[in-house]
């Protein structure tokens, strides 16, 4: 199971961050509109992205806190009718909450960073430091998201503790 430390954080400056990005020589894989469903689950999380750069069915659990967290995640790439999974899902499981968001996605290695525009909540930016296939040490993941951190001058009163599944719907969390 891929193992990533991650950050979500409210930002204020998106274009300072691009620049970096865009300096760093990161790879752009492009603007997604994504449409994420999440599903009454009991335990962790359990969303369906629809987008038309990520389309995947993901699992993951993680603590709601501020700052790099580990996240276990499970996910299974859509490549079929991603229609009839959600509606086969929303039948099974009810559906908890849907949030809709404009992504900018870069890669610099093995760190994925996210530019999102989420409707009704703002701009955030997003680091995830991703280990595939057990190489790179835990600690190794947590220096590169601090390391980002600080490069982008993100502040602590700006890091974002839970999903945006849960600051769209608060009362569900």
């Amino acid at each position: 199971m891929p193992l990533n430390v991650e950050i979500k954080a409210r930002c204020h400056q998106q274009d300072k961050i691009k620049e970096i990005l865009e300096n760093k020589k990161a790879a752009f894989k492009g603007v997604d509109h994504q449409i994420d469903t999440y599903f009454v689950v009991p335990n962790g999380r359990l969303k369906l992205r629809q987008g038309s750069i990520e389309n995947n069915l993901i699992y993951y659990d993680r603590p709601d806190q501020s700052g790099p967290k580990v996240s276990k995640i499970s996910l299974y790439p859509c490549t079929r009718d991603s229609d009839q999974l959600h509606q086969t899902l929303s039948n099974a499981l009810g559906i908890k909450i849907v949030v809709d968001k404009q992504r900018g996605i870069y890669f610099i290695d093995n760190v994925k960073f996210h530019l999102d525009n989420v409707k009704g909540l703002g701009t955030f930016v997003e680091i995830e430091a991703i280990d595939t296939d057990g190489s790179i040490s835990m600690e190794q993941l947590n220096e590169q998201c601090n390391y980002y951190l600080e490069l982008f001058g993100v502040l602590e009163e700006d890091l974002i503790h839970n999903s945006y599944s849960d600051l769209v719907a608060p009362n569900f969390s």
